[in-house]
C-alpha cells in the first residue's frame, strides 16, 4: 500500500473488476485513453482479469487507486519497465467521474512517481497522452513533467511527457524549501 495525500495505491484486487470493466467498456473513457471499447462479457473478462492478478510480471506494476474511505475510483501503473536503460512508461485512469478535476489523478501520479524514485532504480518515467486532452497535460505538467516529443499514429496524436529522477528530487527539495521544512 502507498499512501498519497487524497488517495491510496494499492494491489488489485478482484473486486475491482467491476468497476475496470465498466471503465474499459465506456465509451468516453476508452477515447481518452486511446484504447478501443471492450467488447467481451463481463464473465470472461472477469476471468482474464484474475489470471492477470495471479501472474507475476517484471515489466509492470499496476495499482488501484482508492480514496482513503475505500472507494476505488481509478487505476495507475506503470509499464514497459526497462531496467537497462532505466526507465519506464505511466499510464492512469480514473474512471469514476465524481472525482475528476479534484485533485485525485494528480496525487495519484505524484504518489506513483515518488514510490519509483524511491523503491527503484529507474531514472525515468515517460508517457503518452492524447495530443487534445488538455485536461490530461495539465495535470502531468503539474505533476513536473515536461514535454520531450509527439508521436503521431494512424488514428491518435500523443503529446509525449517525461520527468527524471534528477528532475523530481529537484522538485521535491524546492517543494521542502517553499514549505519551510
Amino acid at each position: 500500500m502507498i499512501t498519497g495525500k487524497k488517495v491510496v495505491l494499492h494491489n488489485k484486487r478482484l473486486t475491482h473488476a467491476r468497476n475496470e470493466y465498466s471503465w474499459h467498456t465506456d465509451a468516453e473513457l476508452t477515447a481518452l485513453d486511446a484504447a478501443p471499447k471492450l467488447t467481451i462479457s463481463f464473465s470472461r473478462y472477469f476471468m482474464d482479469y484474475a489470471m492477470e492478478l495471479r501472474l507475476t510480471n517484471s515489466a509492470s506494476r499496476s495499482f488501484a487507486i482508492e480514496t482513503p474511505e475505500g472507494k476505488h475510483i481509478g487505476k495507475i501503473g506503470y509499464y514497459a519497465i526497462d531496467e537497462v536503460n532505466g526507465e519506464a512508461e505511466l499510464g492512469i485512469m480514473i474512471g469514476d467521474r465524481d472525482y475528476w478535476g479534484k485533485g485525485y489523478g494528480s496525487d495519484a501520479v505524484t504518489t506513483l512517481i515518488d514510490y519509483i524514485f524511491r523503491k527503484t532504480n529507474l531514472k525515468r518515467i515517460h508517457l503518452k497522452s492524447l495530443e487534445w486532452n488538455i485536461r490530461a497535460h495539465q495535470c502531468f505538467h503539474g505533476c513536473g513533467f515536461t514535454i520531450c516529443g509527439r508521436r503521431v499514429s494512424d488514428v491518435y496524436s500523443f503529446i509525449l511527457m517525461e520527468i527524471t529522477r534528477r528532475q523530481w528530487e529537484q522538485r521535491q527539495k524546492n517543494t521542502e524549501g517553499a514549505s519551510g521544512e
